[in-house]
């Protein structure tokens, strides 16, 4: 196990490193300068080609790619041009505001997609599994960020029952990070617990139908057991490589939640330096976001190998 896993990790590399050429060359041509975007709208022609000159713009691009990519070689991401700290550093600042988001949404994702799909399988062809499939289409159907208004609209402007926006860390205040949190997550969450439970109910029904499922209730296993130990033990299989998708999409659909509730988080950060052509930002932000989806593709390889033995033999 501990080599498939090193495997994968040199095996990412070269991911890496393509994703890295990619951003460099999309942000170099979104239109704009970064120069006079810091030097601000009185600057004169001298003063946007000394900004320009210090942050090696003026290179020609090859060079400027060489330079990341030596940079790169020693654990240096830049600094970026709106903050002026370290990439870095001001990445690994906002991650855990993200990482929290996105784990709060991926339990309310699995806590509703998978009781809906299992329900759904098991209720097949009844005002319950209709009515579970109704909503799934439903999430599938409302983007996140029209349902993020909706629910400013209802639940902070109209009632008062949550602030509309802003974040208070765990640590601080659990309840008040409960309250900031909650909005946020139900948008994301809701479309990927549509995609979950539809998924959850056609690999139930699957599995439901084979015959040491049949076996089991012909030995006179409780209901109960013969859902949970034989049915989804074997139907979490396929499900999980959905959940790996699932956490992928909840991290990057975070740039549109964060940006709408005014969360500091990675999403957020990585707006507000393509606004504003932060270039170091933007290449190491997503470099970082890169690295974590491949880490968690990674930990999906590992699930299957515990869940199913064929796989580590």
């Amino acid at each position: 196990m501990a080599g498939v896993i090193a495997r994968r990790l040199v095996g990412s590399i070269p991911i890496l490193l393509i994703v890295s050429l990619i951003t460099f060359a999309m942000i170099h041509m979104i239109p704009g300068d970064p120069a006079a975007a810091i030097a601000g709208l009185s600057a004169t022609g001298e003063q946007i080609a000394n900004i320009r000159r210090d942050l090696g713009l003026d290179q020609p691009l090859l060079t400027q790619l060489g330079h990341w990519y030596l940079n790169l070689m020693q654990g240096d991401l830049g600094r970026s041009l709106l903050l002026g700290q370290p990439v870095l550093s001001a990445t690994m600042q906002r991650l855990p505001v993200t990482l929290a988001l996105s784990g709060y949404a991926l339990v309310l994702t699995l806590l509703f997609g998978l009781l809906s799909g299992i329900v759904a399988a098991l209720r097949q062809n009844t005002w319950i599994d209709q009515a579970a499939m109704v909503f799934a289409m439903l999430g599938i159907s409302v983007p996140n960020f029209y349902l993020g208004l909706l629910m400013i609209i209802l639940f902070a402007v109209h009632l008062g029952w949550l602030p509309t926006g802003g974040y208070i860390p765990f640590t601080a205040d659990p309840i008040g990070w409960l309250a900031t949190s909650t909005m946020p997550a139900i948008s994301l969450a809701l479309l990927l617990t549509g995609l979950l439970a539809r998924i959850t109910r056609s690999t139930m029904l699957e599995v439901l139908r084979q015959d040491y499922i049949r076996t089991a209730r012909a030995k006179g296993l409780p209901e109960r057991r013969v859902v949970l130990r034989h049915a989804l033990a074997n139907a979490l299989i396929p499900i999980t490589t959905v959940i790996g998708i699932i956490v992928s999409l909840l991290i990057s659909g975070s740039v549109v939640t964060e940006t709408l509730f005014s969360i500091p988080g990675i999403g957020q950060l990585l707006t507000q330096a393509v606004l504003n052509r932060d270039y170091p930002m933007v290449q190491g932000g997503l470099l970082i976001t890169t690295a974590l989806l491949v880490l968690i593709n990674i930990a999906v390889d590992v699930c299957y190998a515990l869940l199913d033995p064929r796989v580590r033999y």
